[in-house]
């Protein structure tokens, strides 16, 4: 299937490991220029040098923080004029700490609605005029399987991340008429540093090993399994292209299963 996404220009943010750097691979691999962005130069450097050697597209590597408003009207104002246009945002950025409520304070509130919410605001802010403008677009949130069902320990997620949800639908609705598509896609238990991070956190409350916290989450789902980044980011990648042309407003879950509702 020819995707159409040769030549279109793509920002990936938070894109130097995990969900977002198979995302930017993915695109790569079909032709797509990219724009990334994350906050370690080096590994972001390192992330840019191997996508332009397998792939040969051009790409634009940035070394910013995506909860700073400047730095990422900046980031996307380069991209515009570097490429002429932009075709596809992937609003991406790591989760908050896993926390019951109890243990949360304000100013981890605070912290997640700047890390997820907010993020995500700026760089939609700054790419739908350009959209507007070619009546072409597409803008994809990376979120959480946690926005269509809660997981326990991640209060913070499950209510900033549900907030972006909103924000994405209510796009949908308000820029359809500008041929600009906006969905949110929703990873569940999928293996990237997060993951190990989640799973040491609670094995370590648990006096357990984190490789039986990562089989009990596998049996949680159908599929038996945990995810790889690539079996996510093929999703983001359909969506970018032209072939999800009539899909809009939606959260899908790529999470082998784990969400129980219909």
């Amino acid at each position: 299937m020819n995707l159409g996404l040769k030549n279109r220009v793509a920002i990936v943010a938070a894109s130097s490991q995990g969900l977002g750097k198979a995302v930017a691979v993915g695109l790569a691999r079909e032709g797509t220029k990219l724009a990334l962005c994350a906050r370690t130069e080096s590994t972001l450097s390192a992330t840019a040098e191997e996508i332009r050697k397998e792939t040969s597209v051009e790409v634009l590597d940035r070394a910013i923080d995506v909860t700073n408003y400047e730095q990422v009207r900046s980031f996307v104002a380069e991209t515009a004029g570097r490429y002429g246009r932009v075709d596809i945002c992937v609003a991406n950025a790591g989760g908050p700490p896993a926390k019951p409520f109890a243990e949360t304070t304000v100013e981890d509130w605070q912290a997640g609605v700047d890390l997820n919410l907010m993020s995500t605001l700026y760089f939609v802010r700054e790419v739908l005029p350009l959209m507007q403008k070619q009546r072409w677009g597409r803008i994809i949130t990376i979120t959480s399987a946690s926005v269509k069902q809660p997981i326990d320990n991640l209060v913070l997620s499950n209510s900033v991340r549900s907030a972006v949800a909103g924000l994405m639908k209510s796009l949908s609705n308000e820029y359809g008429k500008d041929n600009i598509l906006v969905n949110n896609v929703c990873p569940g238990y999928t293996l990237t540093s997060r993951l190990d991070e989640l799973s040491a956190k609670l094995a370590k409350s648990e006096g357990i090993d984190p490789k039986e916290v990562q089989a009990r989450w596998a049996s949680q789902t159908p599929l038996q399994r945990l995810g790889q980044p690539e079996e996510f980011a093929n999703m983001v990648v359909f969506l970018a292209s032209e072939r999800a042309s009539y899909i809009t407003g939606v959260s899908i879950a790529v999470d082998g299963g784990l969400v129980k509702g219909i």
